[in-house]
Order: structure tokens, then sequence, then C-alpha cells
């Protein structure tokens, strides 16, 4: 192996401004790649379902088209901080906020791309509070190169293994898919109620009540750090219908401030994220930024939760502009929810329960293919491969 800076191997650059002219995108052209975009790049959306710019525009605004297989990764702002790494399938023209990386004829694209996922370039970051990456500093990195052969052939090994775990990702998502299939089928569209079910208020078929926590500061270290967990809005947006861990926890004290819901409380996010859903699976206290729904014997959890996922959208049209959009409770208690038979609903948790083992299988092999592909990459980057 030859230890080489980036400088020697590769044009590190960065993207340009985009222009302030919202008329000189459409739908026709070349790709235009912001900030933004990054996260829905990485989880497989394709650059030409992002906005476009014409060749006259970019001709007029002198952008320049960044070349097939250059890397790109933010190096400023919150999404710096992530590290995450995208390689370019397509010429494209890209945004300021992210660096740019075109390889040089002595490395192999795939290789560098898995190189920077494993040497995050978010440890350039000198100041967490203000996150920035100096495309000095990124050319002054120094990589490790096997003879060009050599990482081809590491490449095709990571790329196997990425495809695996992909295809497992992929297959949990199908599970979720099927999931709001079944629903619609059994239901029909929770919005237009095509099946005519009686039609009643959230506080008719339950108990309907906002979260509590009186104290301020709210992370007063008095009260935290006992044996009473604390979900926040976070844990709600990161969780898979059901919460099944947390990161903070309430002391006596917190208790006292606060309260504790019982497992198989429903949480609605009502401020941030507003409209996430996911269901307790333990006894949890959270703050008045989340609502907590236990029902009465005519409606079943598992129902209203996957209800409210296809209502999400219309929750969210409802809170009123502010300096941070967010909903009420009494925005929520006018909801209108359709009502079909007990008996009906008892079918669908059935199938929702089986499908949620499904996963949890899944997720676990999940684990498994990514712990394999860490040290896949860990052994490829040592040499060892």
């Amino acid at each position: 192996m030859s230890l080489l800076t980036l400088v020697d191997i590769c044009e590190v650059t960065a993207g340009q401004s985009a222009p302030q002219d919202t008329s000189a995108f459409g739908k026709e052209g070349t790709p235009f790649i912001r900030a933004g975009s990054l996260e829905r790049l990485i989880k497989g959306h394709h650059e030409d379902s992002f906005e476009k710019i014409s060749d006259d525009k970019s001709e007029y605004y002198r952008l320049r088209l960044f070349p097939r297989n250059t890397i790109i990764f933010a190096k400023s702002g919150m999404s710096a901080k992530l590290g995450r790494v995208h390689r370019l399938r397509v010429p494209t023209y890209v945004v300021s906020h992210l660096a740019a990386i075109i390889p040089g004829t002595k490395v192999d694209p795939r290789y560098l791309q898995r190189w920077f996922e494993k040497n995050p370039p978010s440890r350039l970051i000198p100041n967490e509070s203000y996150p920035s990456i100096r495309i000095s500093e990124i050319s002054k990195l120094t990589i490790n190169l096997p003879p060009l052969p050599e990482q081809k052939r590491i490449a095709e090994i990571l790329d196997k293994s990425d495809g695996i775990r992909r295809k497992r990702e992929e297959a949990l998502q199908l599970a979720d898919s099927f999931l709001r299939a079944t629903f619609l089928d059994m239901f029909g569209d929770p919005v237009t109620n095509p099946k005519e079910w009686e039609r009643k208020g959230l506080n008719d078929v339950g108990i309907l009540r906002r979260g509590k926590s009186k104290h301020r500061p709210r992370n007063a270290p008095d009260l935290l750090g006992g044996p009473y967990p604390l979900i926040q809005t976070g844990d709600i947006a990161n969780s898979h219908h059901f919460v099944t861990q947390y990161k903070q926890t309430y002391s006596e004290l917190g208790l006292k401030q606060s309260m504790l819901w019982p497992k198989k409380t429903l949480c609605i996010t009502i401020a941030a994220n507003i409209g996430d859903t996911a269901i307790l699976t333990f006894d949890a206290c959270f703050p008045d930024s989340i609502v907590g729904f236990i029902p009465n014997g005519s409606v079943k959890t598992e129902y209203i939760h996957m209800w409210l996922t296809f209502y999400q959208n219309i929750i969210r049209e409802k809170a009123p502009e502010s300096a941070q959009k967010n909903i009420n409770l009494k925005i929520l208690s006018e909801l209108k929810i359709p009502i079909p038979p007990i008996s009906r609903q008892k079918k669908f948790v059935y199938c929702f329960k089986q499908v949620e083992l499904l996963k949890v299988k899944m997720r676990d092999k999940e684990k498994d293919l990514e712990d394999c592909f860490n040290s896949l990459t860990q052994r490829a980057f040592r040499g060892e491969l």
C-alpha cells in the first residue's frame, strides 16, 4: 500500500451557490443537489428525482457540472455532523454546502466511497457547536492506497455485502407496505371512509390527555437519572410502531412533577415532529409535547395508531403558523375517526402483531449483517481481505 494525501489522487473542491431565482429550476434539465437532499440520496433516491436546472440557466449562472462518481458530503451545518457520504450516479450540479471529491485515475471511486464511509468526514469538525469542515483540511487527509486492481476487488466485495444488507432493509419496508395495504383492504381509505363506518372523536373513544412536565428548566439535574423512563418526541419519531427503548429517565422528583403512563398507551407528538405515533411497551413519563391516548372498549390501540399514520399530513396542515409549528389537544380531539366493528379491528391487530414479530426477526438478522459488513470494512482497510 502507498500512503497518499487525498489531494494527490483527487480534486478536492465544493459545489456552488444555488440560484436564488426559483424559475431557474424545473422538471427538465440536469439534477441540482442541495445539502438537504443528501439523506434521500443515501436512502436510494436517484439524482433524477430531484429538482433540475436547464443548460441555458446553468450556463448563465456559471455552474460547474460534477461528473459521475464524484463523492459528495455535507461540509457545514447539522448534516455535516452525520458524516453521510454519497457517490453521484449521473453528472450533477452541487450546492456550495457540499464538498465534492472527484477521483483521479489512481483511485477506484467505489473504493474511495467506502473509505469515506469508514473514515467519516465529520471527524474533521473542530467545533461541534458550529459544524464546519474546511476544504483545506479535507485535502490533507491521508489514505493507504493499494494497487488499483486490489481496490476494485475490495470494492466489489464490500458492494456485494452492502447489497445483501440493503435487501434486508427493503424487506422491512415491504412488511410496512403490506401492513398499510391490509389496513386499506379491511377498512377502506381512512380519510374518505368509503365503507361509511360511524365516525367519532378521539376523546369519545378513549382518554386523550397531554403529557406533563411542570418543572422549569425541564433538564434540571435533580429531575433526571432515576428509575422512571422519560420518552420524548425524538423517541417517538425514531420508533417502529412500538417504543422499546429510551435515552433519559426521571428521578422521584421528576416523577412527582410529571405522571406515569401505562404500557400500551398510544403516544402522539404535537410539537417538533407533529403527528408521529408509537405504542409504549413499558410504563413511562413524557412531557406536554406528547399526547397520550388510552382506548375504551370500542377501539383497539393498533387500529388508532395505524389510522393516524394515514392522517399525519392532514394533522400537520392543521398546525397554526408560528415560530415552531405545533398542534393542541383541541385539534386532536376534534378529529373524527371511523369506528369499524371491534371484531374486524381485532383481526387487524392479529395481522399487525404477526407482521411485527416477523420484523423483529428480520431486524435481528439485519444487525448480524450490519456487524458482518462493518467487520469486512475494517479488514478491508487494514489490508486483510
